[in-house]
């Protein structure tokens, strides 16, 4: 299993029982040193932005997730985003989609 943590759309149940075909089972957690950009992706999807600071972090949930559900992810987010592992507040480490900047 992996883990998926999501600060927007993702945490919507209509969207997980679109993408995934069912809904998630999740719990809270936080990304460290990013912030949150709102509206930040085509004027209408957030963003989070590595800012290093220790007191900067973003809230969200994070979900265990399969490889093929990952794969499905990364069709939903577009190339407008890219997946990477971070470390989160509870110890653990999950896939969070970042800015693509290529």
């Amino acid at each position: 299993m992996e883990y998926l943590f999501t600060y927007g759309t993702l945490q919507d149940s209509q969207v997980q029982e679109y993408i995934f075909g069912r809904i998630l089972n999740g719990n809270p957690d936080a990304l460290l040193g990013f912030k949150k950009m709102e509206n930040a992706v085509y004027g209408r999807y957030p963003l989070v932005i590595q800012t290093k600071k220790l007191e900067d972090k973003v809230s969200g949930t994070v979900y265990e997730v399969s490889e093929i559900d990952l794969k499905k992810a990364d069709i939903y987010e577009t190339s407008a985003y890219k997946r990477e592992k971070f470390p989160l507040e509870s110890g653990s480490s999950a896939w969070v989609y970042i800015e693509n900047s290529k």
